[in-house]
């Protein structure tokens, strides 16, 4: 081989920031959705149940925005979880397009179990770091989502 060329050894994965982060996230995110299909719900649905917990006046606009998916994807969750009796349309005005969608009371219910499901996962991977090395790790990824301006919310 000529002198001129050179080949570079590629950084091992561990030394990548990025693969611990992945790495810690899918083991995180499995075991949750291994909880909430245990309750019968999907990633997608409970984030969008989360999401309109908080809102009694979101619309369906308003939810794509959110989750960030396509509106055909938002949908097909919006008729699952109003198939599941968790979620109701209704039209705020004439138009099929100013649909108001709204937790039921049996997914506002649902909606505090999987939050104590979320809550027993965090637990789970995190319980035994000390309260300031988890605010720590979370102001850290806190701080990673304004710098690059993340507004999507997670949903797979």
């Amino acid at each position: 081989m000529p002198k001129s060329e050179f080949v570079a050894v590629p950084s091992p994965l561990e030394h990548h920031l990025g693969f611990w982060l992945r790495f810690v996230s899918n083991h995180v995110s499995r075991r949750f959705e291994n909880l909430l299909a245990e309750q019968g719900i999907s990633t997608s649905e409970w984030v969008a149940m989360r999401t309109l917990h908080d809102r009694s006046d979101s619309t369906h606009a308003s939810l794509i925005r959110k989750l960030a998916m396509t509106k055909g994807a938002v949908s097909k969750v919006v008729t699952k979880l109003e198939d599941k009796g968790f979620v109701v349309r209704s039209f705020a005005g004439e138009s099929a397009r100013d649909q108001v969608l709204s937790l039921t009371a049996p997914g506002r219910r649902l909606v505090i179990r999987l939050a104590k499901l979320a809550d027993e996962n965090d637990q789970f991977f995190f319980g035994h770091l000390d309260s300031g090395k988890r605010n720590e790790l979370m102001t850290l990824m806190q701080e990673l989502v304004k710098h690059h301006q993340f507004s999507e919310l997670p949903v797979e």
